[in-house]
């Protein structure tokens, strides 16, 4: 599977993130079961607890326009390091991806490397742990 357009749409994202008080910027973007790549970026609030991730906001986007299966993301932010989803987001992609979903982890040169969600969240708990 080419990640290309992929990862494009998560740098684009990036350049757009809203980020006036971390002033960390990132970018995500999901392929969903649909065949269409969903980006989103953080958007920060001066409430901090209001401040919504970059693959959160991808994730709310896909679902919200019927999409429900996650096949593949990838993150990238501002550090020198790749940035990789959050605990929060692992969980919320969890809800929507398989274990073995690949993530692309990226850092600010644009250079990522693959994960898949199972290394990044181990002993998930996932909608199967509810049947």
């Amino acid at each position: 599977m080419d990640f290309d357009m992929l990862r494009k749409a998560a740098i684009a994202a990036r350049n757009i993130a809203y980020a006036p008080y971390s002033h960390f910027r990132v970018g995500a973007a999901l392929l969903a079961d649909d065949g269409r790549i969903y980006s989103g970026c953080n958007i920060e609030n001066a409430s901090y607890g209001a401040t919504l991730c970059a693959e959160r906001t991808a994730i709310a986007k896909a679902v919200s326009e019927g999409a429900r299966r996650i096949l593949a993301v990838a993150v990238i932010g501002d550090s020198e390091g790749e940035t990789a989803p959050c605990g929060i987001c692992r969980q919320v992609i969890a809800e929507f991806a398989e274990l073995d979903t690949p993530i692309l982890c990226g850092d600010r040169e644009g250079d990522f490397t693959t994960h898949t969600l199972g290394e990044l969240l181990p002993f998930a708990f996932t909608p199967a742990d509810l049947a």
